[in-house]
């Protein structure tokens, strides 16, 4: 489960969710005490005092929530369905009965309208959750990419102070590639002075493109993050998924290929990416 896969619509469901549960407990009707009789003892019933209201308005609409919230986080088919679209027929299927059960009521309580207004935001987040663009954005924010280390002082990027391949500090006076003294540094020039064709060679040296280094133009891996859940298929072009990328979590794209990215999960999978409209980049 992925809990970053979760959208404001989810959290609207789940807030929907929690004031139909409040409301069970209130009272369905309301009722105008005579005078001069006290009506301190007299309670009112609520959804837990009938059965039938309970179960096809309350607890059908936090079932159809809960289907919707599980589906979100563990995508599962049942009868080649989504849990979602079952958990939104039951949120729509509580809307209507909470719908006709005030009409038909004459003093309607507390918990039978705060009842209409919970089934009615959850049944509008279900359906137009998938569809407005503001209900479709994340419910928790995407991490940072990781932050590349910076080398110590005096290390080359990329590679730790002392790295083999790092190029070496040359000693005050020495010649570029040789040590202090090394012998024929100083050979065919004057005393102290370097030899013009070592100059020359060692200037060729720093001009050459350092081994290793990618020619500018080539794809540069960076991290990002998809807008929406999005299926990663497999590089030998079956049509099967082998992944699917949840919004809120950066992954790696290392290659591109075509329109798409070549993008790397978190545990090590390879695939393509062939939407790559709206990605965030790192």
């Amino acid at each position: 489960m992925n809990i970053r896969s979760l959208t404001r619509g989810d959290g609207v469901v789940i807030g929907a969710a929690v004031v139909l549960f409040i409301a069970s407990f209130l009272d369905l009707a309301g009722y105008d005490c005579p005078s001069g009789v006290d009506c301190s003892r007299f309670n009112s019933p609520n959804a837990w005092d009938s059965l039938g209201l309970l179960m096809s308005v309350f607890l059908a609409g936090i079932i159809g929530a809960a289907l919707v919230i599980l589906g979100r986080l563990a995508p599962r088919k049942v009868v080649g369905l989504d849990l979602g679209q079952f958990g939104t027929a039951f949120t729509v299927f509580a809307l209507w009965t909470a719908f006709w059960t005030i009409i038909d009521v004459s003093d309607a309580g507390a918990g039978l309208i705060l009842g209409l207004l919970g089934t009615l935001v959850l049944a509008a987040a279900t359906v137009a959750g998938p569809l407005v663009p503001a209900l479709k954005a994340p419910l928790v924010g995407a991490p940072k990419p990781p932050q590349a280390v910076q080398p110590p002082y005096g290390g080359q990027p990329n590679q730790g102070y002392g790295y083999p391949g790092a190029q070496q500090q040359q000693p005050y006076g020495g010649q570029q590639s040789q040590g202090y003294g090394y012998p024929g540094a100083q050979t065919g020039g004057q005393p102290g002075q370097p030899d013009p064709a070592q100059v020359q060679a060692a200037q060729a040296q720093q001009s050459a493109p350092q081994g290793g280094a990618a020619p500018a133009g080539d794809f540069t891996p960076f991290w990002f993050a998809v807008p929406v859940a999005r299926p990663l298929y497999g590089e030998d072009g079956a049509p099967n998924p082998i992944a699917e990328l949840a919004p809120g979590t950066w992954y790696l794209a290392v290659e591109q290929r075509g329109q798409g990215l070549i993008a790397q999960t978190q545990d090590g999978r390879r695939g393509v990416l062939q939407d790559t409209t709206g990605i965030q980049r790192g």
